[in-house]
């Protein structure tokens, strides 16, 4: 497929204009399956979840809507968001997406998870939150999910950089009120994952331990 106009890249995939309506987003590293992710944004999508639109998906090439608005990290830096309304906001989106039935399994105990929500995919577009970037979309236990999502902010909190304190504060308001959601299981195995994804910096595996702690801490 022909490509216009580099929108963004990202640690694994590229996003391409097509036209005002359409974007194309090519996975770079090989091993996405954009036919299986599209399937599961539709799917979500059927049940009200805030996704954007699939057109076409083969191989690596996924075209989708095209949104506008800042992702929730940029809006952190325009002043449009607070850290406690990200971090409701993320727990909002999560128990709203584990409201949906699974799409393969009938057991009533798997959902469908994302598995990297966090505030660099979300969209904030006149339309609402809109979430994006489903490639490491699986089913399974919620408390997975609500991990995974701790973790990656924990990383970013304990990490010394200048938006740690805000990724803090963010990571206090999705666990307040939640702190069930987030299961040792969940917080063990997210953990592991983090640490053998690939795209992952040796400083970023490095933090994994403090990032564990404190979410532990935050849950007392």
């Amino acid at each position: 497929m022909r490509t216009g106009r580099l929108l963004g890249s990202g640690r694994s995939a590229d996003v391409y204009e097509i036209d005002e309506a359409w974007v194309l987003r090519r996975d770079r590293a090989g091993w996405g399956d954009a036919t299986a992710e599209a399937a599961v944004m539709q799917h979500v999508r059927s049940h009200g979840y805030p996704v954007p639109g699939v057109r076409a998906a083969t191989g690596g090439d996924l075209v989708m809507e095209r949104l506008s608005g800042p992702t929730m990290l940029e809006a952190f830096g325009q002043g449009l968001l607070s850290a406690q309304e990200a971090g409701l906001l993320l727990a909002r989106l999560l128990r709203k997406l584990h409201a949906v039935p699974a799409r393969l399994s009938a057991d009533p105990g798997v959902r469908v998870l994302h598995l990297d929500l966090h505030p660099d995919n979300v969209m904030l577009t006149p339309d609402g939150p809109k979430v994006i970037d489903w490639s490491n979309t699986e089913e399974g236990a919620p408390g997975l999910d609500w991990a995974m999502s701790a973790v990656i902010l924990a990383q970013v909190a304990v990490g010394g950089e200048a938006i740690g304190e805000v990724a803090e504060e963010t990571l206090e308001a999705l666990l307040d009120g939640n702190e069930d959601q987030v299961t040792e299981a969940g917080l063990v195995e997210a953990g592991a994952r983090r640490a053998a994804n690939p795209t992952m910096s040796a400083r970023e595996v490095e933090l994994l331990g403090d990032a564990e702690g404190l979410i532990r801490t935050l849950l007392g």
